[in-house]
């Protein structure tokens, strides 16, 4: 079976520390529980999570859904938000854990990338370039989002037409994007192979599209 790597950015700098953490950790656990109940996906379905703050880190290598468990995220007390670092680690990892088709063997289906801050990047220089390396490893989808009201679209519209927003950071709204997540990447595990494009699921009220 062809794999779906599905990679996750999540924005773990101070700003992130206290409730808004433990909502994404719901959220995730919310969205692998989804995951779990369709087939295709439990048997494509690999998830990589990278955090940034000040420093970035890939928390989970890609994985298969049916042996993942959610690692610990944790925050700073306070610092930057280095986003322009973790697309830099996004396309290192890519590289080395994406298997490309050959003439003998077919390779992993088209990634999907899903980049969420509740900020702007503070490496605002190294982000910019990083820009179209992201865009050379085609990605099957990009998605980011802007969380609360302190979040700036502006920097996200430039890696991806695929911006939305959500108005806070509770547990539930939270929740409701994850899910949203989940039902996208169901629908990238269905159509990879059949079309170049997806079609992703309309979003619930919790998440605004940017225009």
């Amino acid at each position: 079976m062809r794999r779906l790597p599905v990679y996750l950015l999540l924005d773990t700098s101070g700003s992130m520390r206290g409730e808004p953490i433990e909502a994404v950790k719901v959220g995730l656990d919310t969205m692998v529980a989804s995951l779990r109940q369709d087939p295709f996906a439990l048997e494509s379905v690999h998830i990589s999570i990278i955090t940034f703050d000040k420093d970035v880190k890939q928390i989970m290598p890609l994985t298969e859904l049916e042996n993942l468990q959610i690692p610990n995220i944790e925050t700073p007390g306070s610092g930057p938000t280095h986003l322009g670092a973790a697309l830099e680690l996004l396309c290192k990892k890519a590289d080395t854990e994406v298997q490309l088709s050959t003439p003998d063997k077919k390779g992993d289906w088209m990634p999907l990338l899903f980049i969420m801050t509740d900020g702007k990047p503070s490496d605002i220089q190294l982000y910019n370039q990083m820009i179209p390396e992201v865009q050379k490893r085609h990605f099957a989808s990009i998605i980011a989002c802007a969380a609360g009201a302190k979040a700036d679209v502006k920097p996200l519209q430039s890696l991806t037409s695929q911006v939305y927003s959500l108005d806070t950071t509770d547990s539930s709204t939270f929740k409701q994007f994850f899910k949203w997540v989940s039902d996208s990447i169901g629908v990238g595990n269905k159509s990879v192979g059949a079309s170049d494009s997806i079609v992703l699921p309309p979003p619930p009220t919790e998440v605004n599209t940017v225009i």
